[in-house]
């Protein structure tokens, strides 16, 4: 890829950037363990990798402003009309538009190509470790989403089986499963080397709530007559 495309590509994903979670660290950050794992899987399309990468969350503006869209769908379509009104051949644009609509973990779309598995492979990363841990707490706080739920008796749950948003319920659905989603093997390396981090920091948070909740409660009871 030419400096001046790489240039076009990038400002047009700075001017779509909007989220702090997904703000244009995370976009760099992607594409570099992108790069790292098509190096280690070989047959890969570098310049697919490279715009696809960049442009993979321009559809998320659309999808905080409208839940019920999908950033995934919006921003493969609007990757193709950038990318074609500027010149890139149409294959191109759509093999970037694929990767892009088939990157989503909530996403019914599995990824079909090598770059569409290593783009996959490479956001999902980053949602691994505490690195994945910091983000998803960011984005709850963006949401107004609390940290973790209570049941009926005020016991904490711990996200799993749990429906209503947390920090805790979105561990449990998709922090510590993610690792098990992973396309390539050196993607599956890279995120094993992030995982006992994710999970110290989990059952500490845990159990210091437990334990904060639990005694407060009984110290509180034995004072309300």
């Amino acid at each position: 890829m030419t400096d001046k495309d790489y240039r076009l590509i990038e400002n047009y994903m700075l001017s779509c950037m909007a989220d702090s979670a997904h703000d244009k660290e995370h976009i760099y950050r992607v594409l570099y363990v992108a790069l790292a794992i098509a190096d280690g899987e070989g047959n890969a399309d570098s310049d697919i990798i490279i715009a696809a990468s960049l442009l993979h969350d321009i559809g998320r503006k659309e999808q905080f402003e409208n839940p019920e869209l999908c950033h995934a769908k919006v921003g493969a379509e609007k990757a193709f009309i950038f990318l074609t009104e500027n010149g890139f051949d149409t294959q191109f644009a759509q093999s970037v538009s694929d990767c892009i609509n088939s990157h989503r973990f909530r996403g019914n779309n599995p990824p079909q190509s090598i770059e569409a598995k290593i783009l996959f492979d490479a956001d999902k990363i980053d949602a691994t470790g505490t690195l994945g841990i910091a983000r998803t707490l960011f984005y709850n706080g963006i949401l107004g989403e609390p940290l973790y739920s209570l049941d009926s008796d005020r016991n904490v749950l711990d996200g799993t089986n749990d429906t209503t948003p947390s920090f805790f319920q979105e561990y449990k659905f998709k922090l510590e499963n993610v690792y098990s989603k992973l396309y390539t093997e050196t993607g599956r390396r890279i995120a094993e080397g992030r995982r006992r981090s994710a999970i110290d920091f989990y059952n500490s948070m845990l159990s210091e709530v437990k334990d904060s909740c639990e005694t407060g409660q009984r110290l509180l009871n034995g004072l309300i007559e």
